[in-house]
């Protein structure tokens, strides 16, 4: 039954991949959340995780964006209990799908709902995100995108303060695999106050190790008036990328459009992430950058211009191989 689980899931890559995988493996959602006056933001990452020798716990990693804090639960095995149709995952008394959020963690408590999710366009040939990366078997880390943008409504107590979040927006991914890949960048945003209708942005560029070498790899995702647009290295596009002074800049091309970010960090949080299946990595994560946004088509036609706030940013490992001036695939 876990090799039919499996291979379901291919086709879901918001559903848990992990049935029967018992050695240096880890699987985790990322589950964000801001109020709608952006006083409080966290973000809330359930998993599980197996060393080598098959030894695991499951997990709840929480951080308090606001605060500046993080904090790592660890559970017993037998308390991860995710569901084999459809992402719904019970973790002790904690419940995770893409309608819900509920925790009862020490120092924090919430009851939240999610309504209008912009998930990801699933295709025959190209389940999630990563195209037909998705049924390569021996990828590092595979990643999927649950919703770019949707509506919570809500309360969340933290430290015995109860917040409201009704009118707030969520983001929900996920990843799954071995490892994080040895450096990599991640940006996400979907606040921005240009449009009424909803706007997001991911970005991932890693070094991704492929039969014995490696190559540079991109994805990219920016929902813009109910469209999906998509950069990435197995559709042929391009990317510029540049780390001075502190201000990332990065550029996607395709055959009609260009897209480019410059990001500024914000307060950052130290987070576990995994290493051949063991939570025993470690990564700087702040979800209080900016991101300038310029969207246009190829002829030079301006389509948006806008900033983003409450910005998930990473830079990590030894980033050097990623930056490029030119263009490059």
């Amino acid at each position: 039954m876990h090799f039919i689980h499996r291979w379901r899931a291919l086709w879901h890559p918001e559903r848990f991949h992990g049935w029967g995988r018992r050695r240096s493996y880890f699987e985790g959602w990322y589950v964000k959340v801001v109020s709608a006056d952006g006083a409080q933001a966290l973000a809330v990452i359930p998993g599980i995780s197996y060393d080598e020798a098959g030894q695991g716990h499951a997990f709840i990693q929480w951080m308090d964006g606001t605060a500046g804090k993080a904090y790592y639960h660890e559970f017993p095995v037998a308390d991860f209990q995710p569901a084999t149709d459809r992402f719904f995952l019970r973790l002790g008394e904690n419940i995770f799908s893409p309608h819900q959020l509920t925790l009862r963690l020490p120092g924090v408590q919430a009851d939240l709902r999610f309504r209008d999710l912009q998930p990801w366009p699933r295709k025959w040939m190209s389940p999630g995100i990563m195209g037909w990366y998705s049924f390569v078997p021996f990828m590092e880390c595979y990643h999927g995108l649950v919703s770019m943008d949707h509506r919570i409504e809500g309360q969340l107590m933290i430290r015995g303060d109860v917040h409201s979040f009704d009118d707030g927006r969520g983001y929900l991914e996920k990843d799954w695999g071995t490892s994080f890949p040895s450096c990599w960048v991640w940006l996400q945003t979907n606040h921005f106050s240009e449009s009424e209708q909803p706007i997001s942005l991911f970005t991932s560029v890693a070094r991704i190790p492929w039969l014995g070498k490696y190559f540079v790899g991109f994805i990219v995702a920016f929902l813009w008036e109910g469209r999906m647009y998509s950069f990435a290295t197995y559709l042929g596009s391009q990317m510029q990328a540049s780390l001075k002074h502190g201000t990332l800049r990065l550029a996607f091309r395709s055959r009609k459009h260009i897209l480019r970010l410059e990001a500024e960090p914000g307060k950052g949080v130290s987070l576990k992430s995994p290493i051949s299946g063991t939570m025993s990595g470690k990564v700087n994560e702040s979800i209080q950058a900016t991101v300038r946004v310029e969207f246009r088509e190829r002829s030079g036609k301006l389509l948006f211009r806008g900033t983003g706030r409450h910005a998930g940013l990473e830079v990590a490992g030894d980033t050097g191989i990623l930056w490029t001036e030119k263009w490059r695939s």
